[in-house]
């Protein structure tokens, strides 16, 4: 794997995990409002070979240069999906969004969920931007080697 590959990848997580905080922020900020559908934020990896495939590829090139097949790793963000929940129905006879029975249907944001993922998005965001800092400086010691 190359260092340009190295800041794609973690360039692509960036962005994903960007996405999915921005995803589970909206949804916090919607707790209060009435018919509002938490989204879930939907990644998928973009490998295109398996961990076994990997495995029996390098063992066909033993005596190969040591190079792994090119591989486009890393995540993207596909988009979203409606949560399936249904929020707590409410009475509220005067409300604009209510129904011909005077009930409005609640947020079915939980928001323990919502900060829980959150987190783990804010986590995997500062561990692929360590891993573009980390390639960063690799690049800068190769540049100071070959002077």
């Amino acid at each position: 794997m190359s260092i340009l590959e190295s800041f794609n990848i973690g360039s692509n997580a960036l962005r994903a995990h960007g996405l999915r905080l921005d995803i589970h922020a909206k949804n916090v900020a919607n707790i209060d409002t009435p018919n509002y559908v938490r989204k879930i934020p939907v990644l998928n990896s973009t490998d295109e070979i398996s961990f076994h495939g990997l495995m029996n590829t390098m063992k066909q090139d033993v005596f190969g240069v040591g190079t792994l097949p090119y591989l486009q790793g890393g995540v993207t963000m596909s988009g979203c999906v409606d949560d399936p929940t249904m929020g707590e129905r409410i009475y509220r006879p005067g409300h604009p969004d209510a129904d011909e029975n005077g009930y409005i249907r609640a947020s079915n944001v939980n928001p323990m969920v919502d900060m829980a993922d959150a987190i783990m998005a804010q986590r995997a965001y500062e561990a692929n931007l360590a891993l573009v800092n980390i390639t960063k400086s690799m690049a800068l010691k190769a540049i100071e080697i070959g002077r």
